[in-house]
C-alpha cells in the first residue's frame, strides 16, 4: 500500500462561508475601546460584498461541523452501512465512507476507506449532552478541546486509474464497493479487511503490507462512465451506464462473482449521467443522460424494449443527477442548466415537472433525497452551495403580504428552501447518512465536509 500521495488530516471547521453572515470589518470603535455592535446581514450567493465586508460562519446554525482532507481530491464517495445502529442521535458520531481520488497522472490513484470518529457537537451549547465531566482538580484535566478532536482513519486500496464514481453496498456480512475507472473498467471489491484495519494500528500496519484486488472486473464497457447503482431490493444486483450510451445490468453468481448481460439497454443516444434503481419494484431502474432524457427501465423485458417511460427534453441541456424519493413516486432531477425538477411518476407521461426550482447558478452536480423524510432532499453544485429543500413547505398568507411589501433578496426564494451551505469549491457529491438523521457529508476540490443543520 502506497499513502505518500495523500494527506490526510480532520478537522472541526469554521468555514469563511457556510450559511454566513456579513460583518463590517471595521476597525472604529466606542469610547471603551470596544468595537460597536453592528448588525448582522443574511449573505446569499452572488451578493457583492463591500470593501469593508467580510464573510462569517454563523455557527447557531449548525448542530455540527467538521472538515477532512485526504491530499488529492475525491470527487466521488458513498457512506458505508455499518453495525453500529440505526437512528443514532448522541454525540460523538462515528461514520464510515468509501472514497475515490482524481490524482494526477504521475501520482497513485487510490480507493480510501475511512472511519470519522469523535464527531462532536460544534454548537456551542452549555447543555451539551457529550461534554466530558470535569474533575475539581483542573490540573488533571486534559485539555477540553483536544478530548473533543475528531479522528480519521484510513486504509487505502491501490486503483487503476482515476475513480469517476463508487457505490457501497452490505450484501449479508460483506461491504462492496463497486468503482468506474477513467480507464473504461468497473471494479468490485471487497472492504472486510480496510475496514477491520481502520479499527485496530496493528492491523492496519499488516494491511498495508498486503496489496487488495478487485473481487471481478468488467471490461465490456466501450467507453468510460460516471452512472452506477446497486439495486436496494434485489441483493447484488447493479447497474453501469457509460459515456457511449450503454446501461448494462449485473447479476450476482453463487461463486462470488457477477454475470454481466452484454446486451446493453437500447434508448439512451448520448452518454449515460447517472442511474437509480426503484426503492421498492425490484426490476425497475430510472436514468438520466447528455440527451436531455429521463427514462424508466422495466429490467425484466428484453433490452431492446425495456424502456417503459421516457420524458422529452427533461432539462434545457446535460442531465447530471438523479434521485429516487424512498417512500413517494417522486425522482428529482438536477442538470447543466442549473434547474432542480421534480417529477411525478404518476404524471411522468405529461413531460412536466410538478414542482421546479432555479436557485443554482451553474450546473448542479448532486442531489439526494433525506432517507428518513420524504418531503426533504439535499442539491449541490458548482456555484459552491448545497441547498436543503423541503417540499411540505408552502408560504403563507403573511409570507406573501410581507414580500409584496418588501421585496428584498431574502424574501424573493423559494420558501421551500431550508438552508444554504457554503465553504466548499466546486461540490461534486453528497449523501445523506441513513444511520445518522439528519447529518450531510460531502465531498468537493477542497474536501470534505460532515455537518447536521438545525433545520432538519
Amino acid at each position: 500500500m502506497e499513502s505518500e500521495n495523500e494527506e490526510l488530516s480532520m478537522e472541526v471547521v469554521e468555514p469563511e462561508d457556510a450559511e454566513s453572515d456579513i460583518e463590517p470589518d471595521s476597525d472604529s470603535g466606542s469610547e471603551d475601546g470596544s468595537a460597536p455592535k453592528q448588525p448582522k446581514e443574511v449573505y446569499l450567493p452572488g451578493k457583492t460584498l463591500g470593501e469593508d465586508e467580510e464573510l462569517v460562519c454563523d455557527e447557531s446554525a449548525y448542530v455540527m461541523l467538521h472538515q477532512a482532507s485526504t491530499g488529492a481530491p475525491c470527487l466521488s464517495f458513498d457512506v458505508v452501512p455499518d453495525e453500529l445502529g440505526k437512528s443514532r442521535e448522541a454525540f460523538p458520531m462515528t461514520a464510515y465512507i468509501v472514497a475515490g481520488t482524481q490524482a494526477a497522472r504521475t501520482h497513485v490513484n487510490n480507493l480510501i476507506v475511512m472511519k470519522m470518529s469523535n464527531l462532536h457537537r460544534t454548537q456551542d451549547d452549555e447543555a451539551e449532552d457529550d461534554d466530558e465531566v470535569l474533575e475539581d482538580d483542573q490540573d488533571d484535566v486534559p485539555d477540553k478541546e483536544e478530548l473533543k478532536k475528531p479522528q480519521m482513519t484510513c486504509a487505502l486500496i491501490k486503483h487503476q486509474g482515476c475513480v469517476n464514481r463508487v457505490r457501497a453496498r452490505r450484501l449479508g456480512n460483506t461491504v462492496y464497493a463497486a468503482s468506474w475507472s477513467e480507464l473504461g473498467r468497473v471494479n468490485i471489491w471487497n472492504l472486510t479487511q480496510p475496514l477491520q484495519a481502520v479499527e485496530d494500528a496493528q492491523l492496519l500496519k499488516q494491511y498495508e503490507q498486503n496489496e487488495t484486488r478487485p473481487v471481478f472486473t468488467f471490461s465490456g464497457h466501450q467507453q468510460e462512465g460516471f452512472a452506477l447503482d446497486w439495486s436496494p431490493t434485489a441483493e447484488g444486483v447493479l447497474a453501469t451506464g457509460d459515456c457511449r450510451r450503454d446501461i448494462h445490468i449485473w447479476s450476482p453468481l453463487e461463486d462470488g462473482t457477477w454475470k454481466v448481460d452484454q446486451r446493453p439497454l437500447a434508448g439512451h443516444t448520448q452518454s449515460v449521467e447517472d442511474l437509480q434503481w426503484s426503492p421498492n419494484e425490484r426490476s425497475v431502474l430510472a436514468s438520466c443522460s447528455v440527451d436531455k432524457t429521463i427514462r424508466i427501465w422495466d429490467c425484466r423485458a428484453a433490452p431492446q424494449k425495456a424502456c417503459m417511460l421516457t420524458c422529452q427534453d427533461a432539462h434545457e441541456s446535460d442531465i447530471n443527477v438523479i434521485s429516487w424519493n424512498h417512500t413517494e413516486p417522486f425522482i428529482a432531477s438536477g442538470g447543466d442548466d442549473g434547474f432542480l425538477h421534480i417529477w411525478d411518476l404518476r404524471q411522468f407521461q405529461s413531460q412536466k415537472p410538478i414542482a421546479t426550482f432555479k436557485h443554482h447558478t451553474d450546473h448542479i452536480t448532486t442531489v439526494e433525497w433525506n432517507p428518513s423524510e420524504a418531503t426533504v432532499l439535499a442539491s449541490g453544485g458548482d456555484d459552491d452551495q448545497i441547498a436543503l429543500w423541503d417540499l411540505a413547505v408552502e408560504k403563507d398568507a403573511d409570507q406573501v403580504q410581507a414580500q409584496a411589501q418588501n421585496e428584498d433578496e431574502v424574501n424573493k426564494l423559494p420558501p421551500q428552501l431550508l438552508f444554504i451551505h457554503q465553504g466548499q469549491k466546486e461540490i461534486k457529491e453528497l449523501h445523506w447518512h441513513a444511520q445518522l438523521p439528519g447529518v450531510l457529508l460531502s465531498t468537493a476540490h477542497s474536501g470534505f465536509n460532515i455537518f447536521r443543520t438545525i433545520s432538519v
